[in-house]
C-alpha cells in the first residue's frame, strides 16, 4: 500500500502530492488550526465542546463511505467501525475529565486545560483518510480486501469513540456539577 510503496519508491511522494486536490490542503490547514487552538487553556460552552466530536464522527463516516461505500465489505466495515467506536467510547467516557477541567453551572461553561491530544487525533483522522484514498485510488481491489477494510474501519472507530468518549467525560462533569443530572442539556447554552 502507500506506506510500503513510499519506502521502496520515495520519489513517488512528489507525484502523489502533486495530484492531491488543492482543497485537501485547505481542509488540512483548517483542521490543524482547530487542533492548535486546543493547545492552550480556554473556556467553552456545551455546544462548542459537543460540535467537535460530532464533526469528527461525520468526517470518519465520510471517510468510510467514500472509500468503502461500494465495497461488498461495507456492512462489515460499518459494523467494525461501530463496535470499535463503542468500545473506545465506553473506555474513555468512563474515565474522569482531564486534571484541571471544571464546569461552572452558573455560566454554563467549561474551563479546559490545553492539550495536544485533540490535535493528534484530528491529524490522525486526516492522515488515515488521505492514505486510504491514495491506497484505493492506486489499488482499487483493496475495497474488497477484508483485512485492509476492517483495519481501516477499526482506526476510524478508535478515533470516533475517542472523540465521543472525551466529550462524554465533559457532559458527565456538567451533569454532576449542575446537580440536575442531564437536565442541563435542556437549558440554553451560551456557546
Amino acid at each position: 500500500m502507500l506506506i510500503s510503496m513510499l519506502i521502496e519508491h520515495p520519489q513517488m511522494l512528489t507525484t502523489i502530492l502533486s495530484h492531491t486536490p488543492t482543497w485537501v490542503w485547505g481542509l488540512l490547514a483548517a483542521l490543524i488550526w482547530l487542533g492548535v487552538s486546543q493547545l492552550r487553556d480556554r473556556t467553552a460552552g456545551l455546544l462548542r465542546v459537543s460540535i467537535q466530536p460530532i464533526a469528527m464522527t461525520a468526517l470518519a463516516i465520510w471517510g468510510i463511505t467514500g472509500a468503502f461505500g461500494n465495497s461488498p465489505m461495507f456492512g462489515y466495515v460499518m459494523l467494525t467501525w461501530m463496535l470499535v467506536a463503542a468500545i473506545a467510547f465506553a473506555a474513555i467516557g468512563m474515565t474522569s475529565a482531564p486534571a484541571g477541567t471544571t464546569y461552572d453551572a452558573t455560566s454554563r461553561s467549561y474551563f479546559l486545560p490545553g492539550s495536544w491530544v485533540p490535535l493528534a487525533m484530528i491529524v490522525g483522522i486526516f492522515v488515515t483518510r488521505y492514505i486510504v484514498n491514495v491506497d484505493v485510488a492506486m489499488n482499487p481491489p483493496l475495497v474488497r480486501d477484508g483485512q485492509y477494510t476492517l483495519v481501516v474501519a477499526g482506526l476510524y472507530g478508535l478515533f470516533t469513540g475517542s472523540f465521543l468518549g472525551r466529550a462524554a467525560r465533559l457532559w458527565r462533569l456538567a451533569a454532576e456539577s449542575s446537580g440536575s443530572g442531564f437536565g442541563f442539556l435542556l437549558q440554553r447554552d451560551p456557546w
